[in-house]
C-alpha cells in the first residue's frame, strides 16, 4: 500500500515538472504583436508649432508682405488735379508707346507729342475722364460727335465729352482730331521730330487754354525721354535729352500752380502748407481774385 502511494506522489510530481518545462522551453513571443503598437506611433505625424502649414500659405504670406512695402511714392500732379507717381507714368508710356508709334506712322503726329499730352491730359490714365469714359485727352462731344458720351465739369457746367469702349479709341480720335481740322494744318508742315515746335504749335491753335501748355508738354517729353520712340519710327538714331532745370509744372518739386475751377487762395494756402499773405507776396497780388487758368508761384 505504501509502495502504490509513493508511485503515485511520484508520477504526480513528474507530471507537474513536465507541464511547467512545456511552458518554458516551447512558448516564443510573436514578433508580429511585439513590433505593431511601435509601428503606429512612428507613422502618426509629428507637429511642431513653428512648422509652415503649407507652401501655399508661405507664399501668399510673402506677397502680402511685399504688396504692404512698397516703399516711398515720389507724388506728381497732373492738370487734372489727380496725383500719381513716377512708376505709375512709366506703366502708363510702356502701355500706350505701341499704339503712340502706329499713330505716327498712320498721322505724322510725333508719338512724343501723343503720348505727353495722354499723361498731361488723362493724369497717366487716372483722371475722372479716362477712367469712366476712356477719353483721354479730354476730347469733347463737339456737333459732329453721335457716340455715347459722358456729362463732366471741366470749364462749364456738365459739358458734353466723348466716351470710348477702349483706350485706343481715344488716341485714334486724337489724332483724326487733328489731322481733321484746318486750324491744325500748320502743325503737319513742322519735323516729325520737332517735339517743341508741336507743343508751341499746338497752343498757338487753341487746343489748350493754359498758357503754360507747351511748357509742361515738353517736360513731360523729355523727362521721359519720350521722342525716342519718334526716332524709333523714323528709324533714326537717338540722343538722351540732357534734362536742364526748368519751370514745369509736372514735377515733384513744382514751384508754380495753374488755377482751376473752385480754387482760392484759401484753399490753396491749406493745399500747398503756406500763408495767404505769403501767397499774394509771392505773386505781386493787391487782392484775393484769382482767375482759369492763371499760373501762380506756391513754393
Amino acid at each position: 500500500m505504501i509502495k502504490k502511494l509513493f508511485l503515485l506522489i511520484l508520477m504526480i510530481v513528474v507530471a507537474s515538472c513536465s507541464s511547467n518545462q512545456s511552458v518554458v522551453r516551447t512558448s516564443k513571443p510573436d514578433p508580429r504583436k511585439a513590433s505593431a503598437p511601435v509601428a503606429q506611433r512612428v507613422k502618426k505625424p509629428i507637429y511642431r508649432p513653428n512648422q509652415p502649414k503649407s507652401t501655399e500659405t508661405v507664399a501668399q504670406k510673402s506677397s502680402t508682405a511685399t504688396s504692404n512695402n512698397s516703399g516711398s511714392t515720389v507724388v506728381l500732379e497732373a492738370t487734372t488735379r489727380v496725383k500719381v507717381t513716377t512708376e505709375m507714368v512709366l506703366a502708363y508710356i510702356d502701355r500706350y508707346k505701341g499704339v503712340a508709334k502706329e499713330n505716327m506712322v498712320k498721322s505724322g503726329i510725333p508719338a512724343s507729342i501723343t503720348l505727353g499730352q495722354a499723361i498731361l491730359e488723362s493724369g497717366a490714365g487716372t483722371g475722372p475722364l479716362s477712367m469712366q469714359a476712356n477719353n483721354h485727352f479730354g476730347i469733347k462731344c463737339h456737333k459732329e460727335w453721335t457716340g455715347p458720351s459722358i456729362r463732366y465739369t471741366d470749364d462749364e457746367e456738365n459739358e458734353c465729352f466723348r466716351k470710348y469702349d477702349d483706350p485706343s479709341g481715344s488716341f485714334q480720335d486724337h489724332s483724326y482730331f487733328l489731322t481733321s481740322r484746318p486750324r491744325y494744318a500748320s502743325l503737319f508742315q513742322l519735323g516729325k521730330s520737332d517735339y517743341a515746335a508741336w507743343a508751341k504749335g499746338l497752343k498757338a491753335a487753341g487746343y489748350a487754354t493754359d498758357p503754360k501748355y507747351p511748357e509742361k508738354l515738353i517736360g513731360l517729353i523729355e523727362r521721359y525721354q519720350l521722342s525716342k520712340y519718334d526716332a524709333e519710327v523714323l528709324g533714326k538714331d537717338y540722343a538722351p535729352v540732357v534734362i536742364t532745370k526748368k519751370e514745369i509744372a509736372y514735377t515733384e518739386d513744382a514751384e508754380k500752380y495753374t488755377v482751376v475751377k473752385g480754387d482760392t487762395l484759401y484753399s490753396l494756402s491749406k493745399k500747398f502748407n503756406i500763408s495767404i499773405e505769403e501767397l499774394k507776396r509771392k505773386n505781386n497780388m493787391t487782392d484775393n481774385s484769382l482767375s482759369l487758368g492763371q499760373t501762380i508761384i506756391v513754393k
